[in-house]
């Protein structure tokens, strides 16, 4: 395991000397991307006219300074066919798409699979067919290193799934001491986890490679539910202050099972804060956004940030009740923060026979969705009748006609702080 630990830490410097051997060769300066169009090394080469600022365009630009590209850019070079390309493609200048000077992609293989690209920008007269196919061998090796460094992120998805799934105590930590001998230095440095479930895939091995999402430290499906699948992720941080990585991370995973799931974009639907068509709630889609619970799609839950390993079966937690919350509740979504679940931080931490309580049994049956809708958006709106109706959509009377169902059906008194109390847990509750 140290041995792996080693030879991941040195990727990044065997990357770039392949780059700059790409630059020599070819006598400008190269830039090498993943297969998503992150950069991964920027290759100089002492050419007073590549190294001019003024030489570069927005396209460029933005690659170097923010590591990646748009999604536009992406589909506009893949248009091009480097995605199925086995040698150099050169791509016209384009002024209209922010691309003011042509470029020259060779594609980086691995047994047919296409991993990265190596970029530079074309120049006249141009490198010869004979500098290009030396440029390729290179692209070659620099293929070979991407596919083992995704081999060694394998191993190390094993053992956060190992960290994920071990009892606590003496496992565990055997366990989380193994995933931080594999991720060295930077398993003391601060982190947080992503939950995404249900993913779409059943097969847990059936999950996009960890280079391909920002900040990610080790990524596995474990189960969810009795019989789904959550995607995992451990996210590094720069600091404690901020999850911008993991959100990104997250929106990232959220796009794949909307684009793979069943249904395709349909599964998000937990995350759009749109009601449900049975419902018949008249405010439910211009006033309040809520739903009833079971709505399904896919979510994402993001624990609090954290420094170090020892607590990573707590961020593990937070993480996994902040994707629940998020799927009961819409408009928490479809990226939850445990730190923004509110009472669902409790609720989600109670077994699931605590959550029923006889005297709702009544409200929560199908026939009286409308009747339990109302209930919670008045306890959720601190017992104001006006501000309830505004968000529900109708006339005051009518919601006092609501609430008094309520009363009869629960045998609870509204006015009663306790009483009160029970129905908003117990309501949020049925949502999970």
């Amino acid at each position: 395991m140290r041995e792996n630990a080693r030879v991941t830490s040195s990727y990044k410097g065997d990357y770039q000397e392949l780059v700059d051997e790409i630059s020599e060769l070819l006598g400008a300066p190269a830039t090498l991307e993943n297969r998503n169009f992150e950069l991964i090394a920027f290759g100089a080469y002492d050419s007073e006219g590549d190294l001019d600022p003024s030489a570069l365009d927005p396209v460029r630009t933005r690659s170097i300074l923010t590591r990646r590209s748009t999604a536009a850019v992406r589909h506009w070079f893949e248009g091009f066919g480097i995605t199925r390309a086995t040698g150099p493609v050169r791509i016209p200048r384009t002024p209209e798409a922010g691309v003011y000077r042509g470029r020259i992609c060779l594609p980086v293989r691995h047994r047919g699979v296409v991993l990265g690209y190596v970029w530079l920008l074309d120049y006249d007269p141009g490198p010869t067919e004979r500098q290009l196919a030396a440029a390729m061998v290179v692209t070659g090796r620099i293929g070979a290193l991407l596919a083992d460094e995704a081999q060694h992120g394998a191993d190390l998805t094993r053992e956060l799934r190992a960290v994920l799934t071990a009892e606590p105590g003496w496992p565990r930590d055997m366990a989380v001491a193994e995933l931080r001998t594999a991720l060295g230095v930077r398993a003391d440095g601060p982190h947080t986890v992503v939950c995404v479930a249900p993913w779409p895939s059943a097969d847990p091995d059936d999950a996009p490679s960890v280079r391909t999402l920002p900040g990610a430290r080790a990524l596995c499906a474990i189960p969810w539910g009795t019989s789904g699948q959550s995607l995992v992720l451990l996210v590094g941080l720069r600091s404690t202050d901020t999850l911008t990585p993991a959100v990104s991370a997250a929106t990232r995973l959220l796009e794949r099972a909307a684009a793979s799931g069943p249904g395709g974009a349909g599964r998000t639907g937990a995350g759009t804060g749109g009601a449900s068509a049975q419902d018949g709630t008249a405010g439910r889609n211009g006033g309040s956004g809520r739903t009833t619970a079971g709505d399904g799609g896919v979510a994402a839950g993001i624990a609090a940030a954290r420094t170090g390993l020892d607590e990573l079966g707590t961020a593990w937690a937070e993480a996994s009740a902040a994707a629940r919350a998020a799927l009961a509740e819409p408009r928490l979504g479809p990226v939850a923060r445990w730190a923004a679940i509110g009472p669902y931080r409790l609720l989600t931490g109670l077994p699931p026979e605590a959550a029923h309580d006889p005297a709702l049994h009544g409200l929560l049956s199908p026939a009286h969705q409308e009747l339990a809708l109302t209930a919670e958006v008045y306890l959720d709106c601190a017992g104001q009748a006006g501000r309830t109706a505004a968000e529900l959509g109708i006339h005051r009377q009518t919601l006092y006609y609501r609430l008094s169902r309520v009363e009869q059906l629960t045998g609870l008194d509204l006015d009663d702080g306790e009483d009160r109390l029970l129905l908003h847990m117990a309501l949020k509750a049925a949502r999970l």
